[in-house]
């Protein structure tokens, strides 16, 4: 089996595993629009001793927000393989060989949507995306309420409009997209609709909706809703509909308040378990993300397993500074190993677990409670002060 990217002349090749791994037909007008946008170099294939390409991913080169912070990711897509070839260990060496390339381009994370999430929790990529999906009867729509800006259906779609408001909204949250123009415009503004803009009283875009409206139902694509009044304003406008609806969908972050807001908060709301996420290069990760400040320096030793890519594996101090840098350290071979016969490390932990800590909300505490993380207490303790609390949320698909 060899590894290695793709080609231009592997396209047709390419769409005929993904149409059959993902049971779809490309119209002709579409396939050659596909085929005029494939990038080969963002392909991985693995291929047999005679050249047939037997699996595939995509690597997409993109950002997320952290704590308010880009950071470059690897995100993973259209992973496929013919059946006559599955259990041969072809995404392994996929998955394996994503990652060398993702930590030699900086993307120190990286994202994924699931087919199964025991399936990649085996390569070291943890739950930390879930979104809560409403369907609400018109007469069960908030209450309309007048605010001091306005609102403005767009004639024609303004990916850079709603970029000002989707960076503000979007950057509050951990794992969202910082979207190019390319993206605006191939993946989301292509969705069929209206957009409709809010302004507040200094005339500032400050929230807005992109939603279909078909049989009755509005679906909402996007709700981007920075401010409580930006909320007001943007629901207003969809009440506004009620003679038209019987009833709105739309998927929104975990935390969204809506329900307390309504006069019947009985609507029908569904969790849902949506991307994982993996830190790619542990080191790099931790020394650009914002931890909370503290009194003084401090440390503790980790020892992170992971047994897909050896740069994360084994033992490390993670040293915190006053101002809420860090810098993870990995111990020399020889130092890890009499480390180790002396006494147990302060905490210990896989990477998945590392991942939910710092990209899935998921406290330190709970994660011992839980016997994610085995060791000292007062080390748990540490790291619980030392990490910011914060909501995950996409509103992306790749």
């Amino acid at each position: 089996m060899e590894i290695r990217a793709l080609e231009a002349k592997h396209f047709e090749e390419r769409l005929k595993l993904s149409e059959y791994a993902f049971q779809f037909k490309l119209a002709p007008s579409q396939r050659e629009q596909d085929e005029q946008k494939f990038r080969p170099e963002q392909e991985l294939g693995a291929f047999d001793e005679h050249g047939q390409l037997l699996s595939a991913l995509t690597l997409l080169p993109l950002e997320i927000w952290v704590q308010g912070k880009p950071f470059a990711m690897g995100g993973l897509a259209g992973v496929a393989t013919w059946p006559e070839a599955r259990r041969l260990g072809c995404v392994s060496e996929l998955l394996k060989r994503s990652l060398e390339l993702m930590k030699g381009a900086g993307q120190t994370v990286s994202m994924l949507h699931p087919f199964a999430f025991a399936f990649y929790r085996k390569f070291g990529w943890e739950m930390t995306v879930e979104r809560k999906a409403y369907t609400i009867a018109a007469g069960q729509l908030p209450l309309r309420k007048a605010t001091s800006g306005r609102i403005e259906r767009l004639a024609e779609a303004d990916s850079a409009l709603l970029d000002q408001v989707y960076a503000k909204f979007a950057s509050r949250y951990t794992g969202t997209l910082v979207r190019t123009s390319e993206w605006w415009s191939q993946r989301v503004l292509s969705k069929p609709g209206h957009a409709a803009v809010y302004y507040n009283a200094d005339d500032e875009a400050a929230g807005y909706v992109s939603y279909q409206i078909e049989n009755r139902k509005m679906t909402i694509h996007e709700l981007a809703v920075p401010t409580e009044e930006a909320r007001t304003a943007i629901w207003t406008f969809i009440s506004n509909h009620d003679s038209m609806l019987d009833e709105v969908s739309v998927t929104v972050a975990s935390d969204d308040p809506l329900p307390f807001l309504l006069p019947d908060p009985r609507i029908k709301q569904e969790l849902q378990s949506y991307f994982m996420t993996r830190i790619v290069d542990a080191e790099a990760f931790v020394s650009q993300y914002p931890f909370a400040a503290g009194e003084q320096g401090e440390a503790l030793e980790l020892v992170i397993t992971d047994t897909h890519a050896e740069w994360n594996n084994g033992l490390f101090q993670l040293a915190f500074d006053a101002d809420g840098t860090a810098r993870l350290t990995k111990a020399a071979e020889e130092q890890s190993g009499s480390k180790q016969a002396q006494a147990a490390p302060q905490l210990a932990l896989d990477i998945q677990t590392l991942s939910a800590l710092l990209l899935g909300g998921r406290k330190a505490s709970w994660l011992a409670e839980a016997g994610r993380i085995t060791g000292d207490s007062a080390a748990v303790g540490l790291l619980e002060r030392r990490i910011p609390q914060h909501k995950t949320f996409l509103m992306d698909f790749f």
